[in-house]
């Protein structure tokens, strides 16, 4: 005979059906999250389709003011590369850049040198401090927008006077140019810049919101009267969408870093964030030293620590655990009747003998009860317990 042996199969070794249990929950709410994440994706998608496009009816689409600025003479053509853009540029042609911010810096240094001496108008819808310090030099972006949507002109611009509160509030910009056109002022500084030309013909428009040109808001405010004085002033109107079919006129350099690839005040919004974290860890932490001991709020009864062990077992199914324990306790307990040390409790060829001399026996029959398999259910890890009980009752008789 040997020591007992090992158990084929344990509560440690969970089975699919218990890990499938315990990961649905999670499994469950990541589907969830990522469909949601889908869904919100695809409205997205298809509420921004064709933005800012003259040909585009939908409510973010331009063709409501296309169609405005051909009732009255003005020609609209669409373009997508910068060559094409650079091609337009004429005294007679209004040069729209749908969103500035796409466009590499290659990009807009060959876009500005194209329009510096064009004699015509420039209009940079939304540029942020990624491009309009190249696209109009002399203008920085401020990295608060405007916490307005309309807004008064508040300048002597005739197009802003005439066309009254527009929806204009956005990006806001500064200047160092003293004859620009500060216009549509939040918080004393201008959504709207026009910066004549250095020739003297010509001029650039510094948009700060492309409201005033979407479909679904150009009835509002005076937001059509302005949108067709800053495209109409020239016959000809060639709106560049920038794409990404345009890689012709990149270069090398122009790979923005991370931080420039970041929106403006998250680099600050993520240093915040460490230092609060920081600050709540030295707050929360405990400072290092001996181990002092307490009392216990409550005395605890030895009978409702195993009650609660025995619930543990039973709900995680551990009868082998929950056998192994109850034969351990019981050799342990017997060793000591029979004559025996603790230490030579767990071995059948000491503990078997003794106990049948003590009670007249074969301890064949009691390997099993001492020393056997784990019992395949919870009826027998039942009876298991009782026998146990009853052989321990059997050995302190006198």
């Amino acid at each position: 005979m040997t020591t007992e042996a090992t158990l084929p199969s344990t509560s440690a070794s969970p089975t699919a059906r218990h890990l499938w249990t315990r990961a649905r929950g999670i499994t469950l709410a990541f589907v969830l999250l990522l469909a949601g994440a889908v869904t919100l994706a695809a409205l997205r998608s298809d509420a921004r389709h064709g933005a800012l496009d003259p040909r585009s009816a939908d409510p973010y689409g331009s063709r409501a003011v296309a169609e405005l600025l051909s009732q009255h003479g003005v020609a609209t053509r669409v373009v997508t590369t910068v060559a094409d853009a650079r091609a337009a540029t004429g005294p007679d042609t209004t040069l729209l850049v749908a969103d500035p911010d796409l466009l590499t810096k290659h990009q807009q240094r060959r876009l500005h040198a194209a329009t510096t001496d064009s004699g015509g108008r420039t209009v940079l819808v939304a540029p942020g401090g990624w491009s309009v310090k190249t696209l109009a030099p002399g203008v920085a972006a401020d990295p608060a927008a405007s916490r307005e949507s309309t807004l008064s002109p508040g300048c002597a611009l005739p197009a802003a006077r005439r066309a009254g509160t527009a929806d204009t509030g956005g990006i806001r910009y500064t200047t160092t140019l003293r004859d620009a056109d500060e216009c549509y002022p939040s918080n004393r500084l201008a959504t709207l810049l026009r910066l004549p030309a250095p020739s003297g013909d010509g001029d650039t428009v510094v948009l700060g919101a492309p409201d005033i040109l979407f479909n679904d808001r150009l009835d509002e405010q005076g937001n059509a009267s302005l949108a067709l004085q800053l495209l109409g002033s020239r016959p000809h109107l060639v709106w560049y969408l920038p794409s990404l079919s345009d890689s012709s006129t990149t270069a090398p350099d122009d790979e923005k870093s991370l931080v420039e690839l970041l929106p403006a005040g998250w680099l600050w919004g993520t240093v915040q964030l460490f230092v609060a974290a920081a600050l709540a860890a030295l707050w929360r932490a405990r400072r290092l030293g001996p181990l002092v001991p307490e009392e216990l709020p409550v005395a605890i009864r030895a009978s409702e620590t195993a009650e609660g062990r025995a619930r543990l077992y039973r709900k995680t199914r551990a009868r082998d655990r929950a056998a192994t324990a109850l034969r351990s306790t019981t050799r342990t307990r017997l060793a000591p009747l029979v004559g025996l040390p603790v230490a030579q409790a767990h071995t059948p060829e000491t503990l078997l003998p003794a106990l049948s001399a003590h009670l007249n026996s074969d301890g064949q029959a009691l390997y099993p009860l001492l020393f056997g398999p784990p019992p395949g259910d919870d009826q027998a890890l039942i009876t298991l317990a009782d026998r146990l009980d009853a052989l321990e009752r059997e050995v302190r008789r006198p």
